[in-house]
């Protein structure tokens, strides 16, 4: 089986190895000074721990070297999926299984959803419906992804803690590819369950990325500064509140209750959430998955979102001046 990670940061890095370990043969699809780095001294794991650990890595940017994968495990943001698809398209046939480890709302979301939503395209994620060209809905496995990690410096990644990647078809079916990916992520050392409705989980992840994430990017406060501020978590319990009643009537189901949410949050401590760093290096920020997507699933079901739609003004407006979009 010939595995590929589209995508070689902090999460695609620790797949990369996870793989590796158990005799896998993976292909790491990475660019700049990661890559050399990764090329030249291999990638080196610092664990939870403190330990570190160096593999020497199959690593790329050229995808048509590589050929029809029969996995391919999309690690990238979700902003840079759409200019993606020339690098990924060389690597996708007709067999492929594409696993999409994303934030936020999928582009696929509405594939097989089994009600009146069916096949409803997410204008904020694929305005011009080009991504089911390159990646067919049939190929898609849907993944919530929870490790926390992030790269030190090129080759070198940390990671936090978490080792749990969800796993789910969007039909709702358990078949033969999820049975063989989740039993292979745990070989590789990870938790793996899979899920019967992969959305519901999405949604338990997402209420809180589309609250915490902004907030903290515009406020510069970490997880439980914005939980212990009047002012802040009021804001959050509205936000999580709006998507919720979305979720609902898409179909989802949040199994825990806000309050649980955000004291989840809270028990994290002084930790800044990815938007946050992303903002703090001048990088582009996950948005569109994650706040337009769901505004715009917001006017599909007729759901007033004013919370949202405030903090995703201020973010974007944010974001545009410091050229972070």
């Amino acid at each position: 089986m010939k595995f590929c990670i589209f995508g070689g940061g902090s999460i695609g890095g620790l797949l990369a190895v996870g793989f590796k370990k158990i005799g896998i043969e993976v292909t790491v699809v990475a660019r700049g000074t990661h890559m050399e780095a990764i090329q030249k001294d291999g990638l080196t794991i610092i664990k939870p721990d403190g330990k570190e650990e160096t593999y020497q890595l199959k690593c790329t940017d050229d995808t048509n070297s590589l050929g029809g994968q029969d996995f391919v495990f999309l690690t990238i943001k979700s902003p840079a999926l759409l200019p993606s698809l020339d690098k990924i398209s060389p690597l996708v046939g007709k067999t492929t299984t594409v696993i999409t480890c994303m934030n936020g709302i999928p582009h696929w979301y509405f594939h097989k959803i089994g009600n009146k939503f069916e096949n409803t395209k997410i204008k904020s994620l694929d305005p011009e419906n080009i991504i089911d060209k390159v990646i067919a809905p049939e190929n898609i496995v849907g993944s919530v992804v929870y490790p926390a990690s992030n790269i030190v410096e090129p080759g070198i990644i940390k990671h936090v803690n978490g080792n749990r990647f969800s796993l789910g078809e969007p039909s709702g079916f358990n078949t033969e590819r999820l049975t063989y990916l989740s039993n292979t992520l745990k070989k590789a050392g990870f938790k793996a369950p899979i899920q019967k409705n992969i959305r519901d989980e999405i949604w338990l992840k997402l209420i809180g990325n589309l609250s915490f994430n902004p907030i903290s990017a515009l406020t510069g406060a970490t997880l439980e500064e914005i939980c212990n501020n009047e002012g802040t978590e009021r804001i959050v319990r509205e936000m999580m509140s709006e998507a919720k009643i979305i979720a609902e009537k898409l179909g989802a189901k949040i199994s825990i209750s806000l309050d649980k949410r955000i004291d989840g949050a809270r028990k994290v401590g002084a930790h800044k959430t990815s938007m946050l760093q992303d903002i703090e290096s001048r990088k582009p920020i996950e948005i569109d998955s994650i706040l337009f997507a769901v505004r715009e699933l917001g006017v599909l079901t007729e759901v007033n979102t004013p919370q949202i739609d405030t903090i995703l003004s201020l973010i974007s407006q944010k974001a545009r001046l410091l050229n972070c979009l």
